[in-house]
């Protein structure tokens, strides 16, 4: 967009989750929440979900399924991937007992072979979401400024 010849390009993420959370809905695994990513990224998810549940969350940014060439290009422009609108990602909300059978349902979709988990909901704190940098330092992370609005293609 911005006249960058980058190769190979970026793919786009858009596509229906109807296809991988179906088959974990019918499993009836307790599944706490579910949200797209597609208005202020997994950023938003998470402040959105502190702030209903009065709980932390902290997440992993060394977790978080970036693709290399997504990474490059958001090291490049100053963008970090928590903020991306994503709109082929959910974020679920999993009991804990309940993790592995969720991952190996949605890990058998082609869309979401790469689901993992990538935090953890924990006591409430001062600042309701927090990253664990790739460096180790653990920081506040803020919420999305703004009304983010999803591309329209």
């Amino acid at each position: 967009r911005e006249g960058f010849d980058f190769d190979p390009l970026p793919i786009s993420d858009c596509a229906s989750l109807v296809g991988p959370l179906l088959p974990v809905w019918e499993t009836g695994l307790p599944v706490r929440s579910a949200r797209d990513a597609t208005r202020g990224g997994v950023a938003a998810v998470l402040h959105e979900w502190s702030l209903a549940t009065g709980q932390g969350m902290t997440v992993r940014e060394c977790d978080l399924p970036v693709t290399p060439v997504v990474r490059a290009v958001c090291e490049l422009m100053g963008l970090d991937p928590l903020f991306l609108a994503c709109e082929g990602t959910c974020v679920l909300a999993v009991a804990p007992a309940a993790v592995e059978a969720v991952l190996a349902v949605l890990r058998a979709h082609p869309q979401t072979a790469h689901a993992c988990v990538i935090g953890i909901v924990t006591p409430p704190r001062s600042t309701p979401v927090r990253v664990l940098r790739g460096t180790g330092r653990e920081v506040p992370l803020d919420e999305p400024a703004g009304s983010p609005l999803p591309r329209i293609c």
